[in-house]
């Protein structure tokens, strides 16, 4: 009977007399020396299973991948606040140049009226109208909205309010939240004895404090204040306490600090635990206090 058996070099299949049984010679396949296996000698000669490694490189490739993320995360963990940082720290000097510009426009108005601008303009009765952020529109190149605001209607009426919309984002921190919003960032602090007491509006000369000394506008981040609206900060009713995050009051979404513009047209970061009653002082413009310890 014919005995079947396979190259164990190639694999091909042959099939051969059982004469014979026992014999060698070449593949007729791949020419190497093959023995025909003996008659009834068992099982079929088979060529070896090549071994692969797939299944292996699969495993190790599958352990692999958490690994991998791991890694990652641990990158993304360690690289987040660093770029976080970088964020932050190019959006606070975002915030100084604005409140640069804005002391820059208050010294403008007042080379050419011979005073700040008051905090508000008011009608007959006192009640507060125009807010001084409207007053120096024509300092902050906005003179056509300065031109298409009516100073014979509140700043609430509806004509007014339709202008709410083309507010100059100078008027806006970048780190704060809200990047359509309407409120302002940057406030005057008014009372008696203030660069403002409300319709009044200081000169140069009254600054007898210093201009360095005297703070002309600080950042609110709480205010919820339009920026067209007459209100600001009340010297009589604030703590003075940087970033109390409770009340509207000095306080911004920079961590530790918030900016303040000093009548000299400096900007200069306040720290959160700076003296309140040193920053009370910093407000006044003819006070005579000793704010020495600020710088």
């Amino acid at each position: 009977m014919p005995i079947q058996f396979a190259c164990p070099h190639c694999g091909l299949q042959t099939s051969v007399s059982d004469e014979y049984s026992g014999q060698s010679g070449p593949c007729a396949g791949c020419g190497k020396t093959i023995t025909v296996p003996p008659l009834g000698g068992g099982q079929l000669y088979r060529a070896p299973a090549r071994r692969s490694g797939g299944p292996i490189l699969l495993v190790v490739a599958l352990l692999a991948v958490p690994v991998l993320l791991g890694v990652i995360g641990i990158l993304i963990a360690l690289l987040l606040p660093a770029v976080q940082a970088a964020r932050e720290a190019a959006r606070r000097a975002s915030c100084t140049n604005n409140m640069k510009q804005l002391a820059l426009a208050m010294h403008n108005y007042n080379a050419a009226h011979g005073c700040f601008p008051p905090a508000y303009l008011a009608d007959e009765d006192g009640k507060p109208m125009h807010s001084w952020r409207v007053l120096i529109l024509p300092y902050l190149e906005e003179q056509l909205l300065y031109e298409q605001y009516d100073f014979d209607q509140p700043w609430d009426s509806p004509h007014n309010l339709a202008l709410a919309a083309m507010m100059p984002r100078i008027y806006r921190c970048p780190s704060s939240p809200g990047e359509n919003s309407l409120e302002t960032s940057y406030m005057m602090i008014v009372g008696p004895g203030t660069i403002s007491d409300g319709t009044g509006a200081s000169r140069l000369r009254d600054i007898t404090d210093g201009t360095s000394n005297t703070i002309m506008l600080v950042e609110a981040d709480q205010s919820t204040t339009n920026w067209m609206e007459p209100r600001d900060l009340d010297a009589t009713r604030i703590s003075y306490e940087v970033n109390e995050g409770i009340n509207p009051g000095i306080g911004s979404e920079h961590p530790g600090v918030a900016n303040a513009a000093f009548c000299d047209g400096s900007v200069r970061s306040i720290d959160d635990w700076t003296d309140p009653e040193l920053i009370k002082s910093m407000t006044t413009i003819a006070g005579g206090e000793d704010v020495s310890e600020f710088r």
